[in-house]
């Protein structure tokens, strides 16, 4: 076995920092440390895999190939090394020849790194005890990028983290025909949103397959979905575009690539992959915990409210983050109010459009400031009917439909 390849050092080292975010760091079977370089001379291109058996990632990129092939290299060390590597051109080479030290994981093959400063060499096993990343042939939904992202922003700070309620660690998703609905719930607090997607993105890259009028849903871990958001943030393009029919202005849109079947699913986006296992388990119905009608409403200016509230959360007791809010329709004003024993105490009044009588409630700090974060409109409308039932938090405008849920707190006297 022989390879060698000629990249940037930056290159690399963007492809590797991704695909090592897939190796677990006490992983179950000693060959999970490593990440699988395969290069490929035909296309020029290298593919970089991690795997922990759960979540798959894969990144490909551009490099002179000289001599083609697959190894596994030991995932740590080399994301450490070239993560230090000034910016310029590195060569990544592997031989034939066997290295000494543990048969444990098969044959080992020297290998080695050189730069303009200097070179370093390692010990690459055989890729044949890596294993395959699960091949997933299911239905396929393109969804716009911009579209699965403000899905992710305004779910993911939802979901739980408490790993005994495994099916609540991720992100219900529901896709019908035209529409995508992404639901998180941790127990406290609840997320939705709702948004638009073209049926003709479907049409034009899905096999027919029978009708898809049914809809699906999955729930899909965290994990998986923050790399996804992560990726998204990063890359200006994704890696199929629409062109809009003939007689239309053309217009370019960047989508994503959702591939899934039972049990597993797949993104697609520019030069990478993600591969993960969805979550199993029945999600709560979360459309029953939704109130219908609101019987107060208080219409607040985002930013400066959002602004008010991290500052009242200072003082706020680090163990409950309870805050009391004190709704005045007379004064058109709503006092955010704290009593925190050995800290201090604080208060903020700010104007408001109230409409409905008044109320006194108490909320988690914590979750209103993670709501006011997850709606990028200049005004919001909190819903609330009484103290002890659900209120919730809505944007107004913009081209999705998003609501956050919050349970108050119970106040005590």
């Amino acid at each position: 076995m022989a390879l060698k390849i000629i990249c940037s050092s930056d290159v690399l080292g963007q492809a590797l920092a991704i695909a090592c975010r897939a190796i677990a760091g006490r992983p179950s079977h000693p060959v999970l440390a490593n990440v699988l370089v395969q290069a490929d001379v035909e296309s020029q291109s290298v593919k970089l895999t991690g795997f922990d058996l759960s979540l798959g990632i894969e990144a490909t990129f551009s490099a002179q190939v000289e001599a083609g092939g697959k190894i596994c290299l030991p995932a740590k060390l080399l994301n450490d090394l070239v993560s230090k590597l000034p910016s310029g051109e590195v060569t990544l080479w592997c031989s034939s020849k066997k290295s000494e030290g543990d048969e444990t994981l098969g044959e080992k093959l020297s290998c080695g790194l050189e730069y303009a400063s200097g070179k370093v060499s390692f010990s690459g096993i055989s890729p044949e005890e890596f294993p395959s990343l699960p091949k997933v042939d299911g239905r396929a939904i393109y969804l716009p990028s911009e579209t699965l992202l403000e899905g992710l922003r305004g779910t993911l700070f939802a979901t739980s983290t408490d790993e005994t309620k495994q099916v609540l660690t991720g992100v219900h998703v529901t896709l019908e025909r035209d529409e995508v609905e992404f639901a998180s719930t941790d127990g406290h607090r609840l997320a939705v949103v709702k948004a638009t997607t073209s049926s003709a993105v479907e049409d034009e890259y899905t096999e027919s397959s029978g009708s898809h009028e049914e809809p699906t849903e999955v729930t899909i871990p965290g994990k998986a979905l923050y790399l996804v958001e992560h990726l998204l943030k990063s890359l200006p393009t994704s890696s199929r575009r629409i062109e809009q029919s003939e007689g239309e202005e053309e217009h370019q849109s960047s989508v994503v690539e959702v591939r899934f079947e039972p049990g597993q699913l797949i993104f697609r986006m520019d030069n990478y992959q993600i591969n993960t296992r969805t979550l199993e388990g029945q999600y709560p119905d979360i459309h029953q915990l939704i109130p219908k009608q609101f019987l107060r409403e208080v219409t607040v200016e985002r930013r400066s409210f959002l602004s008010a509230m991290e500052r009242i959360a200072i003082l706020a007791d680090s163990k409950n983050n309870v805050v009391k809010f004190s709704i005045d329709p007379t004064e058109q004003m709503i006092t955010a109010s704290v009593e925190a024993a050995n800290v201090g105490s604080g208060k903020e009044a700010i104007p408001v459009d109230i409409s409905g009588e008044s109320l006194d409630i108490a909320f988690n700090i914590k979750y209103v400031i993670d709501a006011l974060k997850s709606l990028s409109s200049s005004d919001a409308i909190l819903h609330i009917n009484r103290n002890n039932t659900p209120a919730i938090f809505t944007p107004i405008g913009g081209e999705t439909q998003k609501l956050v849920l919050l349970m108050p707190v119970q106040i005590r006297d």
